[in-house]
């Protein structure tokens, strides 16, 4: 009889094999990954099963095996009426569920006539001004019968008030109103930043939505917590993990502070995650996620299993998307929803191929749903309930993030909850040095991404992309809201805004007191509006990390040569070269920015970190009296093509066509051009390795140095 193996005989065949080489793995998220995990590292662990508290196997008992997920993509561009034929075409192909995407001017509360949204309107997402657009967006879709994800914080009470109020117009009562909306806005305050409101009554919005809905809403979840963001931002797996579960308690907390009985609205929250390419870590997440929820429920004395049940939707990864050799994203994709689907998401939304640099085609986004299909419907991954379940390694991993995550969120709760964390800033100093490292690690080429730093194609083959005309959208939306204006009766209209806005000052439901407002024909500017006049608008000027991106290429030939470089401009100079680092129009997602800010200050530039949601001559006006060399506009929502000429012209205008102007971002190689003949005279974008761009700024500010190829060989 042949003897069994030990541990220690597959350790010395092993090491062996890979010559004595350690083959442990150190993640981001400072776990010890063994290459091999065996019945003794699941010892004391008992993961239940599916239906069962603490959920870690998921929250039916049948799962996938009794109903596959939800299909749920999230879209919308352009008008209401290019959004509503794209999701017609889409549930007649077999989409199961909406997901909505406003665009910016949206999300900050401005209509679409507003001066300060001229290149963000229909670019990013759907503009949504009057409650005609939204009777539009869902013209023909019964609301009835459709479930309906809005991805909106900022501006969510008029959007959630229009909503209401679209389906009463359809003849359906809000009772029967299904769907999600997002309503978490402590993230937002965190890494994604579409806020309008201070911190304080933000938290009374949230509040008053879930007591509203609870009351009048049922089948309608209030409110749908998100990690999916603060990973897009740089944040690891765990960090995602702890914040987005922390972040649930608090608004748990906050809606019991109100008077609001736990039980009856706790089953009615909702999750959401991003599923990045670190596979095995993101189906233990949604285990650990599941697990951790049970506990903090519980500890808050909820009495309903149902309420300790986290139900998630999420959405695979938009970051780990390349502009370079785009149709990987397709593998990426298909490697993301099987993370997904096996660690047991309620409903998924796959990103598209072409999502690195633009809205996605018809064209992408077939693959993307379709990515979705063949799995539910060719793979026989659905027949088996947790199938996953058992694993060593996974088991393993899933109490191992639970213990990390529980340490952050105690940290959390003993610093007096998730608000005054955000207040103080430092989970988003955690998040923000992570994502310093990450950008470090990918650059020096430690962090394989095949197409950008390894496996690299010589030329790229273009593809085609969607392009939103902007100019046309915002048109055409200005013209609606004229007429939507002049057909109302303003007396009645004025009345509910006064009503809003006293009750703002007040203890009155706003959502109640907006569901008028958006009756009567009030803009959702004019609503937000009314609110702001009591609560004021927000905003932050951001203070990006250093040390880190700076730290990890210490000892790198190419890096000290950039520095070197740059000694050279100050001394012949007289002081450091300046950088101003601009985001304007209404995104607010800063990770690209700050990653810019953070590698140049640690080169040692001066950095001036503009503030967010600057229009051209408010950034031309800073780089002026900051007397800047160069400024970086930063731009990720497509509104490149229209702000970056106007900060130009207004440079000229002043005098000052010497400061240089460079682009980075995401902007696709057709806008490139464009952007040459408007006086541009650097762009980077996606996937661009920061120590190569700072070389190339350096030549342009008058360094005469090598490439940085030259000097790393």
């Amino acid at each position: 009889m042949t003897e069994k193996p030990t541990l220690d005989a597959w350790q010395a065949a092993a090491a062996k094999e890979v010559k004595g080489r350690d083959l442990t793995w150190q993640t981001p998220e400072g776990i010890a990954v063994k290459p091999l995990y065996t019945a003794a590292d699941v010892e004391g662990i008992d993961p239940g099963l599916p239906g069962f508290a603490p959920f870690t196997r998921g929250v039916r008992a049948s799962m996938y095996a009794g109903r596959p997920w939800t299909i749920r993509q999230y879209a919308g561009f352009s008008t209401a009426e290019a959004s509503n034929a794209f999701y017609r075409r889409n549930l007649a192909a077999g989409q199961k569920g909406l997901s909505v995407a406003f665009d910016l001017a949206t999300h900050r509360g401005y209509d679409s006539d507003h001066p300060r949204v001229t290149g963000d309107v229909g670019k990013a997402g759907v503009a949504i001004d009057t409650i005609d657009d939204m009777k539009i967006l869902f013209d023909g879709i019964p609301l009835d019968k459709m479930s309906v994800s809005m991805t909106m914080n900022g501006a969510v009470i008029p959007i959630l008030a229009f909503f209401i109020v679209a389906g009463e117009e359809q003849g359906v009562p809000q009772a029967l109103l299904d769907g999600t909306i997002q309503n978490d806005i402590l993230k937002e305050f965190m890494v994604r930043n579409t806020y309008i409101y201070p911190p304080a009554p933000s938290m009374r919005i949230i509040s008053d939505i879930i007591a509203y809905t609870s009351t009048h809403m049922p089948k309608f979840n209030s409110i749908s917590i998100s990690g999916y963001h603060m990973q897009e931002a740089g944040a690891t797996q765990l960090q995602e993990l702890a914040f987005t579960i922390a972040d649930g308690r608090e608004y748990a907390k906050a809606a019991m502070a109100s008077g609001l009985d736990l039980d009856a609205f706790a089953g009615r929250l909702s999750f959401f995650f991003a599923i990045g390419m670190n596979f095995f870590m993101e189906v233990a997440k949604l285990r650990a996620a599941r697990k951790l929820w049970h506990r903090v429920m519980t500890d808050l004395g909820a009495k309903d299993e149902r309420s300790k049940m986290l139900r998630t939707h999420c959405q695979t990864s938009g970051v780990s998307l390349t502009e370079q050799d785009p149709y990987n994203n397709v593998i990426r994709t298909t490697v993301e929803a099987m993370a997904a689907m096996l660690g047991g998401t309620q409903s998924l939304h796959t990103n598209a191929l072409d999502e690195a640099i633009a809205l996605p085609t018809d064209f992408s986004a077939r693959i993307a749903r379709n990515t979705q299909i063949v799995l539910q419907e060719e793979t026989g991954m659905t027949k088996v309930v947790d199938p996953l379940g058992g694993s060593y390694y996974i088991e393993a991993l899933t109490e191992e993030l639970v213990d990390k995550a529980w340490e952050i969120i105690q940290r959390v709760e003993a610093e007096g909850g998730m608000a005054q964390a955000v207040a103080a800033g430092w989970p988003k100093a955690m998040i923000e040095e992570a994502s310093a490292g990450r950008a470090a690690r990918v650059d020096k080429g430690e962090d394989v991404i095949v197409g950008v730093n390894k496996y690299k194609l010589a030329e790229q083959d273009p593809i085609d992309i969607l392009d939103v005309d902007n100019v046309a959208v915002r048109e055409s939306q200005i013209a609606r809201i004229a007429r939507s204006k002049a057909g109302r009766d303003e007396a009645k209209c004025t009345a509910a805004l006064d009503a809003l806005r006293e009750g703002a000052r007040g203890t009155t439901n706003v959502l109640a007191l907006a569901v008028e407002c958006a009756r009567q024909r009030a803009t959702l500017g004019e609503i937000s509006s009314a609110m702001e006049d009591v609560f004021g608008r927000y905003d932050t000027v951001p203070t990006p990390v250093s040390g880190i991106y700076g730290g990890a290429h210490e000892f790198d030939a190419a890096w000290q040569g950039l520095k070197e470089g740059v000694v050279s401009l100050e001394t012949r100079n007289g002081r450091k070269p300046r950088m101003l680092v601009a985001k304007m129009g209404q995104d607010g997602h800063d990770r690209g920015a700050n990653l810019v800010s953070s590698a140049f200050g640690d080169l040692g530039f001066d950095v001036v970190p503009g503030p967010l949601f600057q229009t051209p001559s408010e950034a031309a006006k800073l780089a002026i009296e900051s007397d800047v060399d160069v400024v970086g506009a930063s731009s990720l929502a497509a509104g490149h093509k229209t702000l970056i000429p106007e900060l130009i012209g207004h440079l000229r205008e002043a005098g000052r066509g010497d400061i240089k102007v460079i682009a980075g971002g995401v902007i696709p190689a057709q806008d490139y051009q464009v952007l040459r003949d408007a006086g541009v005279q650097g762009i980077f974008g996606p996937g661009t390795n920061l120590v190569e761009a700072a070389g190339e700024v350096l030549r342009l500010l008058g360094h005469n140095m090598p490439p940085v190829e030259e000097v790393s060989e």
